[in-house]
C-alpha cells in the first residue's frame, strides 16, 4: 500500500509493508504480588505452615505441571518471591526447599504484557552485525507493551533489511523473562549531586550526607550516610527527614538491571522497578551513539509514570542485556551550527492513518519512537491508534528533496 505526496513532479512515496505486529496475551511474567497489609502476608504464610509435608509436595507439584511450561526457570522466581517475605517467617524456623517454592507461589501472580497493546515503536542497528548479508542490516526494534491496569513496559524485536528493503522480524519467543536487579548500583557523585540541585532539595543536608561519599559511591555507602546524618540530628526536623527521603528516592530510582546472555532478545522485558514507574514505563526512544574511540552505546528517553506523576529517564546499554537506568537531566541534543534553525518540513504528514489503522484504543492516531536509515531508505516503524505496530519506508533522496526545496 502506498501514498504519494506529490510536489513539483517528485511524489513522495510511503510504502506501507505488510508486516504488522500484534499484542500476543499468551506471553505472560510472573510478578511479585505481596498485600500492603503486613498482617495479610503473617496470615498466608501461616496458612502454608500448616501443611504437612506430603500436601506440600501435592499441591507444589499440581502448580508445577500447571504453569512450568509457561516460564523459564520458575523455580528460581517463586524463591526469589520467598525472599521478600521470609522477614515474616520465624528465624528458627527452616523451611525445605519445597515449602519455601509453595510460599513463594502464594504470593506471586502471572501478567499478560501485551494483553491490550503493543506499540510505539523505535528502531536501531543491532550491535552484533555478524552473518548478515552483504548489503542488509540486523536491527533492533523496541515497543511499549501495554497489560492490565495500563502498566507499560519495554519489549524487544529484532529482524534484518535486506539490500532491497525487505523487512523481516525474527520469531518471537512464547517466554518472557525479567532481569535481574544489581543489589548494589554504583553512582557518580557529580551526577547525583547535579540532579538534587535540580530538585531543589535542602543544601545543607544534601551535604552533610554527599561530602563523605567518594567520586562514585555504592547505595550501601549512601544508606549507611543517610543513616549517620540521621543520627547526629536530634531532633529530625520534618524537613530533614523529608530531604533524606528525597535522596533515598532518587537513588533508587537509578538502577541497574541484566539478563543472562542465553535468553532470546524477544524474551527480554524491561518491567517497572522503582516506585517512580510503578504504573509503567512509557514510550522508549532508543538511538544509537558513536563515541570518538568508535565505543558504541545505545540511549534511550522514557516516560515513568507512577499513576500520579510522570518523570524523565534514561536507559543505557551496549549489548541489550545489560541496563543502566538513570534520571534524567534535562539535556538536548540539537543541530550543531544553528540549533534555532529548522532546515526544513512537511507541509502534509509524513503518514496518516489508513484503513483499519483507524481502530484501536485511542482512534486515529498513527506515531513512531524512532526511525533508521538503510540502503538510502527511511524504514519507519508506527504504531496503529495505540493497539499495534506496524512498518512503512520510503526513499531518504525524495524526502531530503521535499524538505530541502525551500
Amino acid at each position: 500500500m502506498k501514498n504519494d505526496h506529490h510536489d513539483h513532479g517528485h511524489p513522495l512515496i510511503l510504502c506501507r509493508h505488510d508486516l504488522m505486529l500484534h499484542p500476543d496475551s499468551s506471553r505472560v511474567i510472573i510478578r511479585p504480588f505481596v498485600p500492603v497489609d503486613e498482617a495479610s502476608v503473617a496470615r498466608i504464610i501461616g496458612r502454608v505452615l500448616d501443611l504437612d509435608e506430603a500436601e506440600v509436595s501435592s499441591r507444589l507439584r499440581t502448580l508445577l505441571e500447571e504453569f512450568d511450561g509457561r516460564h523459564f526457570d520458575i523455580e528460581e522466581v517463586l524463591l526469589r518471591h520467598y525472599d521478600r517475605v521470609r522477614g515474616h517467617v520465624s528465624a528458627g524456623l527452616l523451611l525445605t526447599r519445597e515449602r519455601q517454592l509453595l510460599i513463594g507461589a502464594m504470593f506471586s501472580g502471572e501478567y499478560a504484557l501485551e494483553s491490550a497493546a503493543l506499540f510505539n515503536p523505535s528502531i536501531v542497528p543491532h550491535p552484533d552485525q555478524d552473518g548478515v548479508p552483504d548489503g542488509s542490516l540486523r536491527f533492533i526494534m523496541s515497543l511499549r507493551a501495554t497489560g492490565e491496569g495500563h502498566i507499560s513496559s519495554i519489549e524487544f524485536r529484532s529482524g534484518v533489511i535486506s539490500d532491497s528493503g525487505c523487512v523481516t522480524i525474527d520469531p518471537v519467543s512464547r517466554f518472557v523473562s525479567a532481569p535481574d536487579i544489581l543489589p548494589n548500583p554504583r553512582y557518580r557523585k557529580r551526577l547525583f549531586v547535579n540532579k538534587l540541585r535540580e530538585m531543589s532539595e535542602e543544601v545543607t543536608s544534601c551535604a552533610a550526607v554527599m561530602e563523605p561519599l567518594g567520586d562514585s559511591f555504592t547505595l550501601s555507602e549512601l544508606e549507611e550516610s543517610i543513616a549517620r546524618v540521621r543520627n547526629e540530628v536530634d531532633p529530625v526536623t520534618i524537613g530533614l527527614s523529608r530531604t533524606l527521603e528525597r535522596i533515598r528516592w532518587l537513588a533508587q530510582s537509578n538502577y541497574e538491571l541484566g539478563f543472562p546472555t542465553k535468553l532470546a532478545l524477544s524474551e527480554r522485558i524491561l518491567f517497572p522497578v522503582s516506585a517512580n514507574e510503578s504504573n509503567g514505563i512509557e514510550d522508549a526512544r532508543f538511538v544509537r551513539f558513536t563515541d570518538d574511540d568508535g565505543c558504541v552505546t545505545y540511549y534511550a528517553t522514557y516516560t515513568a509514570y507512577n499513576g500520579h506523576a510522570i518523570l524523565p529517564q534514561l536507559i543505557e546499554t551496549r549489548d541489550f542485556a545489560n541496563f543502566n537506568i538513570l534520571t534524567l537531566i534535562g539535556a538536548a541534543l540539537l543541530d550543531l551550527h544553528d540549533p534555532s534553525k529548522v532546515i526544513g518540513r512537511l507541509d502534509d504528514p509524513l503518514i496518516v492513518p489508513e484503513g483499519n489503522e483507524h481502530e484501536g484504543y485511542v482512534p486515529n492516531v498513527v506515531y513512531s519512537c524512532g526511525c533508521l536509515v538503510h540502503a538510502r531508505r527511511l524504514i519507519l516503524p508506527y504504531a496503529m491508534s495505540d493497539r499495534a505496530t506496524a512498518l512503512a519506508s520510503l526513499s531518504l533522496e525524495l524526502l531530503l528533496k521535499r524538505l530541502q526545496r525551500k
